[in-house]
């Protein structure tokens, strides 16, 4: 029996994922790793496609710290280019004779008025030079608001601080197989009453073209009371499984995702979190078992959980399942 064959008669497919269907026109992955679809919208402005606001949340902590010196020395430069220009003797108190030094009065007053801090030192003479250090006062009040406005947003935001394992694997389950993967939480947060979902999307020929299906992945438990240790996540490979007839050859040669989509609630929030990851079919290892996370400590008192040892698997031996598989179908 085909592929295709096995795929539109034993397992049910999802018709609305969010995802085209004609794979064609769809280059890559579905989803990115860190959960983001995999997609750039073109035809509008940058300012129109992309929301500054929501970019500096989720953009990585080095970056964002990066962003906001970097733009804090840009426009301290800028303004002390334009006291400079137009004269550094509107400024009183700059006393250097180096144009070096006297760009650099200009450059720490910039960052002083700026600041609203206003040592006194040097201050501005004239109306122009008034004009500009009253503006650049503005500025300074209106991006501080917006940087705290930013910290505050980054600072509170709910997230669900999961780390999914880098591989999904095909690991011995009862008396079959079944696909695993494993997550677990990394910050002392408290999350309650997770559910998971999981989707495979393949590139198969049908009609003689190529379309993208999905099929919704059963799992053995969809939902977790309490994510307090790793959480193995299990979709067993039975007859109504797309992955039934698979060989090990097909994991690796098939063009297929694994979509996995968390959603669970924060009781210090009291807000819903969700958090998403993807697998391709050759992120998935044939023949593994993952090794335990979590020990109590020597004591007996406590449960710790090695988040270095999420990846972590042993080979497993799965012939007999491949075997049994190829048996029933024929």
């Amino acid at each position: 029996m085909s592929l295709l064959r096995t795929l539109n008669t034993k397992a049910k497919t999802q018709i609305n994922t969010g995802f085209g269907t004609n794979a064609s026109d769809y280059g890559g992955r579905f989803v990115n790793k860190d959960g983001r679809p995999n997609i750039a919208i073109t035809g509008v402005s940058l300012l129109d496609r992309i929301s500054w606001y929501h970019t500096m949340l989720a953009m990585p902590r080095w970056k964002f710290l990066v962003t906001i010196f970097s733009f804090y020395i840009i426009i301290n430069f800028v303004f002390a280019s334009i006291y400079y220009f137009i004269g550094v003797e509107f400024l009183n108190g700059v006393t250097s004779q180096t144009e070096i030094g006297k760009f650099g009065s200009a450059y720490f007053f910039s960052a002083q008025t700026f600041t609203t801090v206003g040592y006194g030192h040097i201050s501005p003479n004239g109306f122009l030079a008034s004009s500009i250090a009253a503006g650049e006062a503005l500025v300074g009040l209106l991006s501080f608001a917006i940087a705290t406005g930013l910290f505050y947003g980054r600072f509170s935001k709910p997230t669900a601080y999961l780390k999914f394992s880098q591989n999904a694997i095909i690991a011995p389950y009862k008396d079959i197989t079944a696909l695993m993967l494993r997550l677990a939480p990394y910050k002392n947060t408290t999350l309650t009453d997770a559910e998971a979902r999981v989707t495979l999307g393949m590139t198969i020929e049908e009609n003689g073209k190529m379309v993208n299906k999905f099929f919704p992945l059963e799992l053995e438990f969809e939902r977790a009371n309490a994510l307090t240790l790793n959480w193995t996540i299990v979709h067993p490979i039975t007859e109504s499984s797309p992955f039934y007839d698979f060989t090990p050859d097909d994991y690796a040669n098939i063009n297929g995702e694994i979509l996995v989509f968390i959603k669970a609630f924060d009781d210090m929030f009291s807000n819903t979190v969700v958090d998403r990851s993807s697998y391709t079919l050759k992120e998935v290892v044939v023949g593994a078992k993952f090794v335990p996370m979590y020990h109590r400590n020597s004591a007996g008192k406590k449960t710790i959980l090695d988040l270095e040892k999420l990846n972590v698997f042993t080979e497993a031996d799965i012939s007999f399942a491949f075997a049994n598989n190829k048996a029933a179908s024929s």
